[in-house]
């Protein structure tokens, strides 16, 4: 799979299929000892492979869209304490590059959220074919970096995981 990359067979526009991907978020609260996990239910992207495989892409998630199946909670992730959705509807992920790594690829870019950006990078595990291609991966944030502080005792962990499962199809 990864070798196509190089070879231009997976050259052309890309759509992810929002039906079959998934973008989970999982956290910790009560001092670490509560696991929180909720479900982004709104989620869309699309890329780009030039012939020589190079990739670039968006990935955005409505943030309004948490469903952690506790609507206070939601509703409280929702506000201006933690993703500011009235004012700030989307979190994106701007791909700049994809290149191949030890068991997967190494994916590169700038995460948007609550209106500020910072480059990360993260391992994906890549699967599938010409027509569609399938892209796993855990990206480990601090809520902090992106303004996210809000933290009533010290209750809440600033390390979270969004996990993401993106199924692209060929256009």
């Amino acid at each position: 799979m990864l070798a196509t990359l190089g070879e231009g067979r997976l050259a052309g526009s890309w759509t992810l299929d929002a039906a079959r991907s998934q973008v989970r978020l999982a956290t910790k609260s009560m001092w670490g000892v509560v696991p929180v996990k909720g479900v982004f239910g709104e989620v869309s992207g699309s890329g780009t492979v030039t012939g020589s495989g190079a990739v670039t892409g968006t990935l955005t998630v409505t943030a309004g869209s948490i469903d952690t199946k506790m609507k206070k909670r939601d509703d409280h992730l929702r506000s201006a304490d933690f993703f500011d959705a009235a004012r700030h509807r989307d979190i994106t992920f701007s791909v700049e590059a994809i290149t191949p790594a030890a068991g997967g690829v190494t994916v590169a870019g700038d995460l948007t959220v609550r209106g500020t950006t910072r480059t990360v990078s993260f391992g994906a595990a890549v699967s599938g074919d010409d027509a569609e291609v399938t892209l796993d991966a855990e990206v480990p944030v601090n809520r902090a970096d992106y303004g996210l502080t809000f933290n009533q005792l010290g209750m809440m962990a600033m390390k979270s995981t969004i996990t993401i499962h993106a199924a692209f199809i060929r256009q």
